[in-house]
């Protein structure tokens, strides 16, 4: 059982680092780029990283773990924020590893619902099946976090106290639902990698 870090306080420049994969070719076999973007809370962008994975393979957290403690900036950052668990097509991030091997709390941020038996079947057809399930560690508690009258996203936290994780989400949403290293992260990475219409 991972236990959650608490925080006294939330300071408005909490440095963070939204992680987001670009453009890859389902079903097909190479490598995706994946974009590291740290925030100054979420008005001041800090540093842009980089690393690769490989489509539907098995390194994603050793990949994105390294990234992050070999840049410059891992001496400040406080949180991790991830678009989802899975990169890449079905490379899926171990968040409980993650943590326990960076030492930061990840915070794993979706738009919609992750449908885990929708998951769990497409799992089916990949190598490792059990060990990727495994990793997508279906028990963790999904969690809904309103941003507006109508609209919601979802979260899952590891290593940090739940109503903590909600107060960096909210202070670091500053131009749309979602935090804006994540967002400008999928910017980034999109932009990398889009792809060949020609």
């Amino acid at each position: 059982m991972v236990k959650g870090k608490k925080f006294r306080t939330v300071k408005p420049e909490i440095r963070v680092i939204g992680i987001d994969d670009g453009f890859f070719e389902p079903h097909t076999r190479g490598k995706c780029d994946v974009v590291g973007v740290v925030f100054r809370g979420g008005c001041w962008l800090d540093g842009v990283m980089r690393t690769s994975i490989e489509i539907d393979g098995m390194d994603a957290t050793e990949r994105i773990a390294d990234m992050i403690m070999h840049s410059p900036h891992f001496g400040q950052l406080r949180i991790i924020m991830l678009d989802g668990v899975t990169f890449a097509g079905f490379n899926i991030v171990d968040t409980s590893a993650l943590f326990e091997t960076t030492k930061l709390p990840v915070i794993a941020i979706t738009r919609e619902k992750p449908n885990l038996g929708n998951i769990r079947h497409a799992l089916e057809n990949l190598t490792f099946a059990a060990e990727r399930w495994k990793m997508i560690n279906s028990e963790k508690k999904i969690v809904e976090v309103p941003v507006s009258e109508k609209k919601a996203i979802f979260m899952q936290v590891t290593g940090l106290e739940e109503e903590d994780a909600k107060r960096i989400v909210s202070l670091t949403s500053t131009r749309s639902n979602i935090p804006e290293a994540l967002r400008v992260a999928h910017l980034i990475a999109t932009g990398l990698t889009v792809p060949n219409r020609n």
